[in-house]
């Protein structure tokens, strides 16, 4: 199983934003996470289309794009055209889940679906086959710098055993609380893709914490 980190820009110093993109784009991680946030569905605002299209000036590498926003069918082409090669939704701020996750791939990226800690895997279970990556939250979204929740654990684990059944092509990425310290359970619990944040960024070697998380 090859091992994808994908560094949360929600934690960069936005005061150097380029600077933080570019050590990721040298860095050992495949992925840059970009956290969109309106201050609707989740309690915190964080940037949108001006902000990624200077990320993605600054780095060739995979973006990854997360919506944590109300209607975003209405946004997909945009966060497409500005570069995202994935584009992940949250399966709570939908009532059509099948139609956005149409436009997703339509629109020429992979089709990503997010759920909340709090979120059975019930919930996304009938959209497996038309999923890339399932985004597990191991908090509460809309904030940076959260504590892991030990029980999504056994969530990713249940959500692997589920994958091997019905879409063993679908990715499981993690999200929240993560760094070298839990890495290494998160992988053997199944886990694909490794989304840190604070503990990338806070650490006074970026490129070295990110090489620790990916052999944890």
């Amino acid at each position: 199983m090859k091992k994808i980190l994908s560094p949360s820009m929600l934690s960069a110093d936005f005061g150097n934003l380029e600077r933080d993109t570019r050590m990721v784009d040298r860095s050992a991680a495949a992925w840059v996470h970009i956290d969109v946030m309106d201050g609707v569905f989740v309690p915190n605002i964080s940037f949108g289309f001006p902000v990624m299209k200077a990320i993605r000036k600054a780095t060739s590498k995979f973006l990854d794009v997360h919506l944590m926003i109300v209607d975003p069918q209405k946004y997909v082409g945009r966060f497409v055209e500005a570069g995202a090669g994935l584009v992940t939704v949250h399966v709570e701020a939908l009532e059509d889940v099948a139609g956005c996750l149409d436009l997703i791939r339509g629109s020429g990226a992979m089709t990503g679906l997010s759920l909340r800690p709090g979120t059975p895997l019930s919930a996304i279970e009938p959209y497996l086959p038309e999923l890339d990556v399932v985004l597990v939250m191991s908090v509460e979204p809309g904030f940076g710098g959260q504590s892991f929740i030990p029980e999504s654990l056994d969530k990713v684990r249940e959500l692997r055993e589920l994958i091997g059944r019905v879409s063993p092509g679908t990715l499981i990425e993690v999200d929240g609380g993560i760094s070298a310290a839990n890495a290494g359970e998160l992988w053997a619990a199944g886990a694909d893709v490794l989304v840190a944040g604070a503990a990338v960024f806070g650490a006074s070697d970026p490129e070295t914490e990110i090489e620790k998380i990916l052999n944890a």
